[in-house]
């Protein structure tokens, strides 16, 4: 594969699904058969190895793969050390404690002497560790749930989503104690080439996800309140202003967080502007 950049990708999944969505929004094209081990982008100086997700950390530490695309509780599970390069946001999940409800949990002290099953051994000694609560960890590598109806486990320790399984199994999340998701990592010891790709890499990322967290608005204004609505919007240096036919009036263009934009709609409403137009933005730089 030359001097060009090797991803390792977890082969199927929602995590698979996710990784290939954001790097095709980053314009880099590619065929990818769901068969296939490898795949090459077309303009674009990238590989890619299809793999199970728990063995991309140790494709990147040894060389095979120059970067992957990983859980973060995959990686702190492994134990392989390798650079976190961006946190890309998504598959995001929470190892939680969970047990049955009469279990009278008060906090990770509850758990001293108990038996945790999990699939996550490293992580869950770490945080007991550090809590200095000690307890068994019960290694299961799947069906965590029935542990403890099954009387192998007092409470477990499990990635949790809607809780739902949970509650099948007559149990109850009781706390959150880890986070985790996408990271794209690297192995330290990049060629030049393949350290200007990977560069030229995160500024495609970095534009995509800005753009996810933004959005577009367009609005008339009367031209008298135009500070007024700049301190409103926020963010950006400055929006983008254009006089209209009508005399006192402006249009104003600009992008405002997502996570504010109902509090600023309702602002510039109250301050008199018309014509709010909201676009999603597809990429995007500060």
């Amino acid at each position: 594969m030359g001097n060009r950049l090797i991803a390792a990708i977890q082969k199927s999944g929602r995590l698979s699904e996710k990784s290939l969505e954001m790097i095709k929004s980053c314009g880099i094209d590619f065929y990818a058969d769901s068969r296939a081990l490898k795949a090459s982008a077309s303009g674009f100086p990238l590989d890619f190895l299809f793999v199970r997700d728990d063995d991309i950390p140790g494709y990147v530490s040894d060389g095979v793969a120059d970067i992957g695309i990983v859980g973060r509780n995959e990686l702190d599970e492994s134990g392989i050390e390798l650079e976190i390069v961006r946190d890309l946001g998504f598959a995001s999940c929470r190892l939680s404690i969970a047990a049955p409800p009469a279990f009278e949990y008060k906090g990770l002290e509850s758990l001293e002497g108990k038996r945790i099953a999990t699939s996550y051994p490293r992580i869950l000694q770490s945080i007991l560790n550090e809590k200095g609560v000690k307890a068994t960890p019960v290694v299961v590598s799947g069906s965590v749930e029935i542990t403890v109806d099954a009387g192998i486990a007092d409470a477990i320790a499990d990635l949790v989503s809607t809780g739902t399984t949970l509650k099948m199994n007559g149990l109850e999340e009781k706390e959150c104690i880890y986070r985790s998701s996408a990271v794209l990592v690297s192995r330290k010891d990049l060629e030049e080439e393949k350290k200007i790709a990977l560069r030229s890499l995160l500024e495609r990322l970095d534009a995509v996800m800005l753009a996810r967290h933004k959005k577009y608005i367009l609005f008339n204004l009367p031209k008298d309140r135009l500070e007024k609505a700049a301190e409103v919007i926020g963010g950006m240096k400055s929006p983008t202003v254009t006089p209209l036919m009508d005399e006192g009036w402006i249009s104003v263009q600009s992008a405002v967080d997502e996570g504010r934009f109902w509090s600023v709609f309702e602002e510039l409403k109250a301050l008199g502007a018309e014509g709010i137009l909201v676009m999603n933005i597809e990429k995007m730089t500060e």
